[in-house]
């Protein structure tokens, strides 16, 4: 297992599930754990779970969000930066 850390930005407000309601466009830090997947030629890494940190001022929410509802969150964002 290995964790990566890196930063999304969104340029529009966005969901992730329903249950979250929206989120402000910003940048956010994730965290992503990733399992070593066994290859026969080659080391290959599969994503297990995201977490993203909303922060705040004053405090800072860490959610745990799967790796397809951030990939279409991501994908919604850039549909909407095309159509305007």
């Amino acid at each position: 297992m290995r964790t990566r850390l890196s930063v999304v930005t969104f340029h529009y407000p966005f969901t992730l599930n329903g249950d979250l309601g929206e989120l402000p466009p910003g940048s956010y830090e994730i965290e992503t754990d990733e399992e070593e997947m066994q290859a026969t030629d080659r080391v290959a890494y599969r994503k297990v779970a995201i977490r993203l940190h909303v922060e705040r001022p004053g405090s800072t929410r860490t959610i745990t969000v799967k790796p397809a509802d951030l990939q279409s969150a991501l994908e919604r964002d850039l549909d909407c930066a095309r159509t305007r």
